[in-house]
């Protein structure tokens, strides 16, 4: 027999895998890397209008906390964390490095690199030579007769396309981080040798990141599960079979949802979740449009490529969570040289109920997160008057 469940439990039961509605305390090194652990994928992205997007699920989920202490988890040399190709650009565990070893060995041949690595094999042979006897170095700091800004539309030299194939190949890794450009080095200099060494087949490798995925999702459909790190949908398929087989994933139905539903044992199901927060782009939450359209009824389009006439709600609007729903999206800008927090445009989300008190707290603490000394409103969305009203009353009382 199948197990059904409504809409709003495999919300809770989502947001509950994911980490919300937890108590919230002081948080150090311990609660940033147990969250971690939890995500088992931390995405990246560079733009910084607001804040990088790496440092905004552990805000949603913990409350305020120390920015360094989250770069000393996962960028310095020898941690317990690595980069690699998950998902999109994205923070991992490094134990599970080796479940990326057939990725390593298909981007060899694959149509994104053969072409220029067959052309360029003494690049190749240069950066290797270069990173083995002066590593750790940014792309800037290799330097040779090649490294000119002639390569495809986003102007990567040869020496970077180089290291970006050594990179997927898994021959370099990314050493941390300088003002969030990488350092590269060869592997063999981070990866300890019982994991550099570790050739897990594929298969094996598959079922594994589907029973993280799964785990990390709380409830999923098949798409749900293949996109946490980006797999194809067959060898999903074929790894949700085993486990279901063992146990570990249970079919279910949920009311509203076209497809089949599995249920990770281990996920929680929640009476309530509590939680007041704004997510990244790229929160594992959102991330998957499809799946934040049919879990939360949230339409989420990010806004950054395109051009400023034809958006509709701003460049880096963050979608607003007030416990089990999305009710509106936020686009902010920390403006650092004066201090401001700047609410570019506010928008309620169709008819949903915003308690603003909790908008303006979370505001103020976001703020004061990112050691900015006031809030500043413009005057875009139809939620932004309301808001911006209800915060100055706030600061009168």
């Amino acid at each position: 027999m199948v197990d059904s469940f409504s809409a709003a439990q495999a919300r809770r039961i989502a947001l509950a895998a994911q980490g919300f509605g937890r108590p919230r305390g002081p948080v150090g090194t311990r609660q940033l890397n147990l969250a971690l652990q939890r995500l088992a994928v931390l995405q990246l992205d560079s733009v910084n209008v607001f804040e990088r997007s790496h440092y905004l699920p552990f805000f949603a989920r913990l409350g305020p906390y120390d920015k360094s202490l989250l770069d000393r988890l996962t960028f310095r040399p020898k941690s317990g964390y690595t980069e690699y190709w998950a998902h999109q650009a994205a923070v991992i565990p490094i134990e599970h490095r080796p479940l990326w070893h057939w990725s390593m060995q298909k981007w060899r041949t694959h149509k994104s690199f053969l072409p220029w690595a067959s052309e360029h094999p003494e690049m190749l042979d240069f950066l290797r030579a270069e990173l083995r006897d002066k590593g750790p170095l940014t792309s800037g700091q290799v330097e040779h007769d090649a490294n000119k800004r002639s390569g495809p539309w986003w102007g990567w030299s040869d020496v970077k396309t180089g290291l970006e194939t050594l990179f997927f190949w898994g021959e370099v890794v990314v050493a941390g981080r300088t003002r969030f450009e990488r350092r590269y080095d060869v592997a063999e200099r981070h990866v300890p040798p019982e994991l550099l060494g570790r050739e897990i087949p594929k298969d094996d490798a598959v079922r594994e990141l589907v029973r993280l995925g799964s785990r990390a999702l709380g409830i999923g459909t098949v798409s749900d599960i293949a996109d946490y790190y980006r797999l194809l949908q067959a060898p999903t398929k074929a790894a949700i079979r085993d486990l279901v087989d063992s146990g570990e994933l249970l079919p279910v139905h949920v009311h509203g949802w076209d497809a089949p539903a599995y249920l990770h044992r281990d996920a929680r199901i929640p009476r309530r979740i509590e939680a007041a927060a704004l997510l990244s782009p790229f929160d594992p939450i959102v991330w998957e449009r499809d799946r934040a359209l049919r879990m939360f009824g949230f339409h989420y389009r990010i806004e950054i490529y395109t051009p400023a006439p034809k958006r509709v709600f701003g460049y880096y609007t963050l979608p607003l969570l007030i416990d089990e729903a999305l009710v509106g999206r936020i686009d902010l800008k920390s403006d650092r040289q004066a201090g401001v927090l700047r609410v570019q445009s506010a928008w309620r989300e169709g008819e949903a109920s915003v308690d603003l008190d909790r908008v303006v707290a979370l505001l103020d603490e976001t703020a004061a997160w990112q050691g900015l000394g006031s809030v500043e409103f413009a005057d875009r969305g139809d939620l932004i008057a309301e808001l911006a009203a209800h915060y100055s009353a706030a600061r009168q009382r």
